[in-house]
C-alpha cells in the first residue's frame, strides 16, 4: 500500500501495459539505436521495439541469423532505453539457451530498462521470420521458454512477455499451409495459457490468416508489417478492426535510412551536396547540444 502523499512509481512494463489497454491498435515503428529511438519518440509514437534485424545490420553489418550475442543486444538496448522515455520492447530471440538462460535473459533485459521482451520458438541459431525459417523447436521446448519467462517475471523481472511462433513458416513445406497454421495457433493459445502477455504470429500469408489468429487466440495480439515481406500490409484501421493490438514496422526506419545514405553518397561521389538532409541546427538540438549548453550556461551561438 502506498503511503499518503507518496506517488507510486510505474515501471516501464506498467507503462506499456497501460498503453495496450488504452489503445485499439498501437503503431510501433522499430528502432535500431538511440538516435532512431529518439526520432520515434519525437514523432509522437508512444512506444518502440528494438528490432533484432535492424540492430544486427546497424551495429555489425550482419544478417539477422543469431550472430549477435546477448551481451551485444543488451549493450545496444541500454543505449536505446537511456535515450527515451517511451517504453521499449527488446528482441530476446530464443532466450539464448535452456530454462536458466531464459530466466537470466529476462532479468538482464529488465535491468537494462526494457518494458518488454519478445521470445520465439525457432531452433537456435534463429533468423528473420521473413527470410525462410526452416525449423522450430518441439512443443515442449517452446512451452519451456515461455514457462521460464513467466517464472522470471514472477521473480521480479517485470517485463511484458511477447511470445512469438514461427511455426507457420517452418512447418509449411513438410505439412502444408493449413497444418502449419493450425500448429502455430495451438502454440500461441498454449503460450497465452502459460501467462504470456502478447501473442505474435510471425509471417501469416493473408488477411484471412490474421483474422483467424485474432478469432482463436486470446489476449493481446501483435502483427509485423514488413514492407516486401510475407504478410500483406494492412492499414492500421483494418488491423484494429481485426483485433491486432500492436502493429510493428520492423524495418521501415532501417530501410529508409539506408536508402537516404546511399542517395547521399551517390551525390557526394559526383561532387554534389545532398539536398535531403536534416538542418544542422535541428541535428544539434536532436542530439542534445542545446540542452547541454543551457545546462552549462553557455551561448548556443557558433
Amino acid at each position: 500500500m502506498v503511503s499518503p502523499g507518496v506517488r507510486e512509481i510505474s515501471t516501464p512494463a506498467d507503462c506499456l501495459r497501460s498503453l495496450i489497454e488504452e489503445r485499439a491498435c498501437l503503431l510501433m515503428p522499430c528502432c535500431f539505436d538511440a538516435l532512431s529511438a529518439r526520432l520515434v519518440e519525437r514523432a509522437g509514437f508512444p512506444l518502440t521495439f528494438m528490432s533484432g534485424f535492424s540492430v544486427s545490420a546497424a551495429r555489425a553489418g550482419l544478417a539477422d541469423a543469431g550472430l549477435l550475442s546477448v551481451a551485444e543486444m543488451l549493450d545496444q538496448g541500454r543505449s536505446i532505453c537511456d535515450a527515451v522515455r517511451i517504453p521499449v520492447i527488446g528482441d530476446g530471440d530464443t532466450g539464448h539457451g535452456n530454462a536458466a538462460n531464459v530466466q537470466r535473459t529476462m532479468h538482464q533485459f529488465a535491468r537494462a530498462g526494457f518494458a518488454g521482451i519478445m521470445l520465439e520458438d525457432q531452433l537456435a541459431p534463429k533468423r528473420c521470420g521473413h527470410t525462410g525459417v526452416k525449423e522450430v523447436v518441439g512443443r515442449e521446448e517452446a512451452l519451456m521458454r515461455i514457462r521460464s519467462a513467466v517464472a522470471a517475471r514472477a521473480d521480479g523481472a517485470d517485463l511484458v512477455i511477447v511470445a512469438r511462433t514461427d511455426a507457420r513458416s517452418a512447418l509449411a513445406a513438410g505439412h502444408g499451409d493449413r497444418a502449419a497454421l493450425d500448429e502455430a495457433l495451438w502454440r500461441l493459445k498454449a503460450f497465452a495459457e502459460l501467462g504470456a502477455d502478447v501473442l505474435f504470429l510471425e509471417a501469416p500469408r493473408s488477411e484471412a490468416e490474421l483474422r483467424r489468429f485474432c478469432e482463436e487466440v486470446p489476449g493481446w495480439r501483435m502483427a509485423n508489417m514488413l514492407e516486401g515481406g510475407l504478410t500483406p500490409l494492412l492499414p492500421p484501421a483494418v488491423l484494429g478492426e481485426i483485433g491486432i493490438h500492436l502493429a510493428a514496422y520492423p524495418l521501415t526506419l532501417l530501410a529508409c535510412a539506408a536508402a537516404a545514405m546511399k542517395e547521399a553518397l551517390e551525390d557526394l561521389a559526383v561532387g554534389r551536396t545532398p539536398e535531403r538532409m536534416m538542418d544542422f541546427s535541428a541535428l544539434r538540438e536532436l542530439v542534445g547540444f542545446d540542452d547541454y549548453d543551457a545546462l552549462l550556461g553557455e551561448s548556443t551561438n557558433l
